[in-house]
């Protein structure tokens, strides 16, 4: 809401006027401090600059949760405000989704070892559908790279981390359908360890590589699908998946201090 604030060239004065809040509650509201801030606050902000009020009451109430706030407190706030009504989605963005949605949530769950990604993806979404024009304008022919880049801050918000705040892919050994299948302790214990340790070797690579490679090797894409998912070249695509391989081969190798 900031950057449309400043984009609007519209003052705290006149959103105060606007909205019939004060000036105060209004920067509180945009700094994100001190507390959480009603949805009728927030709603009058959303309605004054023209942005869908259904992503960001979907955001409102997704922040309001982690802030620690009850159903009962969330659903008490929305109830305090009209309803929004039917939702309006931009058709283009109705297909962009319809294109995106299944990249998208594969690769949450790989990355974040969990079964249901779609409440995160479907954040990055409504992110994506609350500056639609502006993130129509911004990417220009590329908004897959634009929209891949939005995806993948939201899910490595919530990724878990090694204390060097590398992301800690090693959980997802246990979720292989190859360790699934074997029926001895030992055998299974065996080829979890050796897949964790392989997942822990893709942790290190850069972001664009890391990427190539879970979408590729844990999520089981063509590279044509990887270049769809993330906006970037085919031939890109090629080199990353060609240097990360390479990464791979001499991190999953070295020596460590177990040998």
């Amino acid at each position: 809401m900031r950057h449309q604030i400043s984009a609007q060239g519209i003052t705290l004065d006149e959103l105060a006027r606007r909205t019939g809040f004060s000036k105060g509650r209004i920067s509180v509201l945009l700094r994100g401090i001190e507390y959480y801030p009603s949805w009728e606050l927030t709603y009058s902000v959303v309605h004054a600059l023209g942005l869908p009020p259904w992503p960001l009451c979907r955001l409102w109430t997704s922040g309001a949760y982690e802030a620690a706030k009850t159903t009962t407190w969330i659903t008490q706030r929305i109830h305090d405000v009209r309803p929004l009504g039917p939702e309006e989605r931009p058709v283009e963005h109705r297909g962009f989704i319809e294109k995106m949605e299944h990249y998208y949530i594969a690769y949450a769950r790989a990355v974040l070892h969990i079964e249901r990604a779609e409440r995160i993806v479907g954040e990055a979404f409504d992110i994506l559908w609350a500056g639609w024009d502006e993130a129509e304008a911004a990417a220009g022919p590329n908004l897959p790279r634009y929209a891949w880049r939005l995806l993948r801050s939201r899910v490595l918000l919530r990724v878990r981390r090694h204390p060097d705040g590398r992301p800690d892919l090693r959980p997802a050994a246990f979720m292989t359908v190859t360790q699934s299948r074997i029926e001895d302790p030992v055998a299974r214990f065996v080829e979890i360890s050796e897949v964790a340790d392989f997942f822990d070797a893709i942790s290190h690579l850069p972001p664009d590589q890391f990427d190539v490679v879970v979408l590729r090797y844990l999520c089981e894409f063509t590279p044509d699908q990887v270049q769809e998912a993330t906006g970037l070249s085919q031939a890109h695509v090629h080199t990353l998946d060609h240097h990360a391989r390479g990464a791979l081969e001499l991190l999953h190798h070295r020596p460590t201090a177990r040998e």
